[in-house]
């Protein structure tokens, strides 16, 4: 049955571009009034902007660096001053690194992991009770194709990614006999500023899926009767995804270090 997100309110994080303003602007649509979390503060603005002419909806716009401590309790504390009642969330908000592990710098990769992993468990603990008392939402994840095998040269991003999957998978398990919807969503390579953040050649890949395209399978999936614990957009991506699973790490590290390369 499709959610009908009137009356209800998301929280988007790493919604200043990509997957995550995307995210923001479909759910709009659905009628879902939102929180806007990321670090840049115009780019949030302009979209509450253009969220709130075009579909009516109020929007709520926090600029904060979830990397850091205590960012889970100045998000609560944000919404608590404003008496907003949280019925889904979309953990989007990430990045990688890419190169090799020696030469990587040390202090890039802790906020990888705090941002990647740490984010999404706090903040998925500290609205879970709200959410679930709602049941009128959902939690998305936003994993990735490089969960289902280790990447060179991007290892701890595949790391977190793979955390990313298998707790959401759990998570969808746990909360099965709730109304709330669980789905981790792992796109293949996305037309996004992710790249270029990573500092990957994929930057400069005319195959690369769109954010619409990535964001409407989400969609879909939570508008399934059974939501899948996790959907890959894609048929090919969806092969490689099976791959990932099937084939022996032998055979599959080389190829995603060929593939990443």
């Amino acid at each position: 049955m499709p959610l009908d997100l009137h009356g209800t309110t998301t929280v988007v994080t790493g919604a200043s571009s990509g997957l995550g303003a995307e995210f923001a602007r479909v759910l709009a649509a659905r009628g879902s009034d939102l929180v806007l979390v990321a670090r840049r503060a115009d780019r949030l603005a302009a979209l509450a902007q253009e969220l709130e002419g075009g579909h009516g909806v109020r929007t709520h716009v926090l600029p904060l660096d979830l990397a850091q401590d205590g960012a889970a309790a100045a998000l609560t504390g944000f919404l608590d001053e404003r008496s907003l009642a949280v019925d889904s969330l979309v953990n989007n908000a990430g990045f990688a690194t890419s190169g090799e592990f020696a030469d990587a710098d040390a202090e890039r990769l802790d906020r990888e992991v705090r941002l990647n992993v740490g984010a999404v468990v706090a903040l998925t603990r500290a609205l879970l009770g709200p959410i679930t008392t709602s049941g009128r939402g959902f939690v998305v994840n936003v994993s990735s194709m490089a969960a289902f095998q280790p990447i060179p040269t991007m290892a701890v991003y595949g790391a977190t990614k793979a955390f990313v999957l298998s707790f959401t998978q759990a998570l969808a398990h746990e909360l099965r006999r709730t109304d709330v919807r669980v789905t981790a969503l792992c796109p293949g390579p996305t037309r996004t500023e992710f790249f270029d953040v990573a500092d990957s050649p994929l930057a400069a890949s005319a195959s690369l899926q769109s954010a619409p395209e990535v964001v409407a399978a989400a969609i879909r999936a939570l508008d399934a009767r059974r939501t899948p614990s996790s959907v890959v957009p894609g048929a090919l991506h969806r092969f490689g995804a099976g791959l990932g699973r099937l084939l022996p790490r032998s055979l599959v590290v080389p190829l995603a270090a060929r593939l990443a390369a």
